[in-house]
């Protein structure tokens, strides 16, 4: 199938015309060459460029659809004789595998779905009001706060926030008024990722227990005045927030929506912990051999970084191939966000493992104050 200048033949495919073709992404192609299925017909032998020919669309197709690759074999060997019937049964086999997959996924979200509305008859005969704030308080709260520390909390959390239109309860910051713990902490989550900072309170305030979802515009018109160090004052009222700093005031509506029980989220077993120098992890994932990843809310593409930690204890970022058995694959873009959001030079990393969440921590035993928690992606070939 190659030709003698080393120019693909004009019917053969690009692999990035067979990725749109097919739906697999380029990575997803590059890996099944890896793997001996969906071999390209011809490989430039300087640049190492994959060509794809237009037959082979049939076969990316089987693998977008999870055909095991067992079968996929054997599909494809009946696929190039003349008898195809076991080509159908194998088909057949795993559309039903796919039906009774979603019957049992429908089961068990039919069971959870029930669980959840006895719940809510349950809050309804007790009186609940489903409000955002369930510490029962209505009175409004009132707490003096250091600006500069209640800036850093807001920073620290805030690229957390959803944007999914279709999940407003995780469209904002939770503003949670701990009296025992004597904290104001503030919480965000799109799912994918969870921070947490907290604020102590002033010495001699004994507010009561408070919790409100502020949504992101009004944060970030409450952090535009916070600039100027001193005192702010921040009243939560059961449907509003206001904060003064600076001569200035900032206020508005707060979200009527339940936010998730952090608490739960952030129970974490105990991982390796690895300081890390973040300019230089930084500056290693810039250039780190990265894997394209399908985003499933929006269909845009994302870069997957492997982590790993040395024999010497340093943790690297390392080649998928290369991986250690306790590696950790993370959304690149959001394991920088999180770097950037303490504005600090070292910061501990957590690895509980493959599957586990990584907890990103301040180095100086305020953990519980203000960290990080990212949920691991992965990969393809796992």
């Amino acid at each position: 199938m190659e030709s003698t200048t080393g120019k693909p033949q004009q019917h053969l495919l690009s692999i990035g015309e067979m990725a749109r073709a097919s739906g697999l992404t380029v990575s997803a192609l590059r890996f099944y060459d890896g793997a001996g299925v969906l071999l390209p017909v011809q490989v430039d032998p300087g640049s190492g460029y994959r060509w794809y020919g237009p037959e082979q669309r049939a076969e990316a197709r089987l693998r977008r659809v999870g055909v095991p690759l067992a079968d996929l074999r054997l599909i494809l060997a009946g696929w190039a004789g003349e008898d195809t019937a076991l080509v159908g049964k194998l088909l057949d086999a795993h559309l039903l595998r796919l039906q009774n997959g979603l019957d049992d996924a429908r089961r068990e979200l039919s069971a959870v779905r029930d669980l959840l509305a006895l719940r809510e008859h349950h809050m309804s005969d007790t009186g609940s009001t489903g409000i955002t704030d369930n510490t029962g308080n209505t009175a409004p709260v009132r707490l003096a706060l250091d600006a500069e520390a209640l800036a850093a909390a807001v920073d620290a959390v805030r690229f957390a926030v959803s944007t999914d239109p279709e999940l407003p309860m995780l469209g904002g910051v939770c503003f949670d008024v701990d009296p025992e713990e004597r904290a104001l902490r503030l919480v965000a989550t799109d799912r994918y990722r969870l921070a947490l900072a907290q604020v102590p309170l002033a010495d001699g305030t004994s507010p009561a227990a408070k919790q409100v979802l502020v949504p992101a515009a009004l944060v970030d018109a409450a952090r535009a005045l916070l600039g100027s160090g001193g005192e702010a004052v921040l009243t939560l009222d059961q449907d509003r927030i206001s904060l003064e700093a600076g001569g200035s005031q900032a206020g508005g509506t707060v979200l009527d929506h339940d936010f998730p029980d952090y608490r739960r989220l952030t129970r974490l077993s105990p991982g390796r912990r690895v300081l890390v120098d973040v300019p230089a992890l930084r500056a290693a994932l810039a250039t780190a051999d990265v894997h394209s990843r399908r985003r499933e809310q929006d269909g845009g593409d994302f870069d997957i970084a492997v982590l790993g930690v040395s024999p010497e204890g340093a943790l690297t970022v390392v080649n998928r191939q290369d991986r250690p058995a306790d590696h950790f694959a993370v959304n690149r873009e959001f394991l920088l966000d999180a770097l950037a959001a303490t504005a600090r030079d070292q910061l501990v990393l957590e690895l509980g493992g493959p599957v586990a969440p990584l907890a990103v921590r301040l180095p100086d035993g305020a953990e519980a104050g203000c960290f990080s928690v990212l949920m691991p992606v992965r990969l393809d070939d796992e």
